[in-house]
């Protein structure tokens, strides 16, 4: 009778341990690693600065980078669609660029290949290329107008301020002005949008962004205090609500970015503490530390990473990675929180101009007249 009650308590125990080891066995997480591809100079030798061909081009989804003088495209190999001397003002995209001057009597649009495709004359004002759409915005920066590929006008749209920040995808156009009104323009560049967020004692948009299907965007607006508001479609209507917002502490009298990253599912944007993070999902707003101002980010952030350079006083830089939380660990706090942890990775170094950009996994970043691209891989 004693062994069968021993026997039972091994049983016992065994199924216990066998349940906890079903119930709390987790995989090995895998790490995400920056693995070195190339290093190469905007200013070496034509061997060091291959083209590559239009077809390759397109296929391979070049970066656009200005860096040390120089801008142009450049795949994942270290090779250059171009490397150009700036000579101009500068406006490139993923796949059109133009140089102008300050004043441009006539302004060309080019494609990665280097051939004009729209060529835009009498026009008193700066391209903007977003949304592989071309804009030209007044030079008074309170008239925005788009081109066609023949170069004439196809609309223009009068504001009331001068344009602080423009942003478009999915056919519309988002816009902030010095007065504190957001808009947004449909393709026609009719208003089906207007909205004054108010709430600060001097009203102005300081940053704009629009999510990739137009169902959502984002701004920083406000002088004492500066706030972020998130806002979303509803209804049939096109009309849009606010979702959230927050009051910063201490806001910029100055252009701030704010983006949607990680396939819109974060919209990150700058504070003085450091980065504002709110997740779209868990509605989660979330706070990195950071020092510095940001001179160049990561505007895709995919896959839970963003990378960006911050620059401090003496040319001093520093490259840092940064690991957003993932979405089971914390689905239920809904209050901010501070992130100081979500840094893996600092790198300083001393550079006047920086460079950083990212395109599915390859980062490239940039100081003097030197790239650098890194791969992100999981070991």
């Amino acid at each position: 009778m004693a062994q069968q009650r021993k026997q039972l308590r091994f049983v016992i125990i065994f199924l216990i341990f066998i349940a906890y080891f079903i119930i709390a066995a987790r995989p090995i997480p895998r790490e995400t690693i920056l693995t070195p591809k190339w290093l190469g100079s905007l200013t070496g030798s034509p061997a060091e600065t291959e083209t590559v061909q239009p077809d390759s081009a397109d296929e391979e989804r070049l970066l656009p980078f200005t860096l040390g003088g120089r801008f142009g495209y450049v795949d994942r190999a270290g090779n250059f669609a171009f490397n150009n001397i700036k000579t101009g003002e500068i406006y490139l995209s993923e796949n059109l660029w133009t140089e102008y001057a300050a004043e441009p009597a006539k302004i060309e649009i080019k494609n990665i290949s280097g051939q004009t495709v729209t060529e835009i004359a009498d026009m008193k004002g700066y391209p903007v290329l977003l949304d592989g759409r071309i804009f030209i915005l007044g030079s008074e920066q309170n008239a925005l107008s788009e081109i066609n590929g023949n170069g004439g006008v196809m609309w223009t749209y009068e504001f009331g301020a001068p344009l602080t920040c423009i942003d478009a995808a999915s056919g519309l156009v988002l816009t902030g002005s010095v007065d504190g009104i957001i808009e947004i323009l449909d393709s026609q560049g009719r208003r089906i949008f207007y909205f004054e967020p108010g709430g600060s004692r001097y009203a102005v948009i300081a940053g704009c962004a629009i999510s990739r299907n137009g169902s959502r965007f984002g701004i920083i607006c406000g002088i004492d205090q500066q706030r972020f508001l998130l806002l979303e479609r509803y209804g049939s209507d096109g009309d849009y609500k606010v979702v959230h917002h927050e009051f910063l502490d201490a806001g910029f009298r100055r252009p701030v970015h704010i983006s949607f990253i990680d396939q819109d599912q974060r919209v990150i944007y700058e504070r003085r503490e450091g980065i504002g993070c709110y997740n779209i999902k868990s509605r989660q707003e979330i706070l990195i530390p950071l020092g510095g101002e940001i001179a160049a980010i990561d505007s895709c952030g995919d896959n839970g990473f963003l990378f960006l350079i911050n620059s401090y006083s003496g040319g001093l830089k520093e490259f840092i990675g940064i690991k957003f939380p993932g979405e089971g660990l914390t689905p239920f706090f809904k209050f901010r929180r501070d992130m100081r942890d979500s840094v893996f990775i600092r790198a300083s170094f001393k550079s006047g101009d920086v460079f950083l950009g990212r395109t599915d996994s390859m980062l490239v970043a940039g100081g003097g007249t030197t790239l650098i691209s890194f791969g992100l891989e999981e070991k």
